[in-house]
């Protein structure tokens, strides 16, 4: 009888243990999901905080090259006016001298 005993008392310290040990590992899993939810979250946090980004500098690049582009015609344009009013100033001295060159 006294080992029967003993066998019912390990079997229920045993029975205790194993549910004990059960319910650790359970919170343990349970710990595990929610640090796996949190870095999930900060993940999808970074990819649209670098796709805002990327965004962002392809825009400002747009916009300079736009910029970059006014600049050069506006420069190409004033480039040419000053080489057509250099042109008429040239023709126009040109036609002057011809005029002295023909009264003498």
């Amino acid at each position: 009888m006294k080992k029967s005993i003993v066998a019912a008392i390990t079997a229920a310290a045993l029975s205790f243990t194993l549910v004990a040990c059960g319910d650790k590992a359970k919170e343990e899993a349970e710990a595990a999901k929610r640090a796996a939810e949190k870095a999930a979250i900060a993940t999808k946090e970074a990819a649209i905080k670098a796709a805002e980004a990327a965004k962002t500098a392809t825009q400002d690049a747009a916009a300079k090259t736009s910029d970059a582009a006014k600049e050069a015609a506006t420069a190409t344009s004033d480039a040419a006016n000053k080489a057509a009013d250099a042109t008429k100033d040239a023709a126009a001295k040109a036609v002057d001298a011809a005029k002295e060159a023909a009264k003498k």
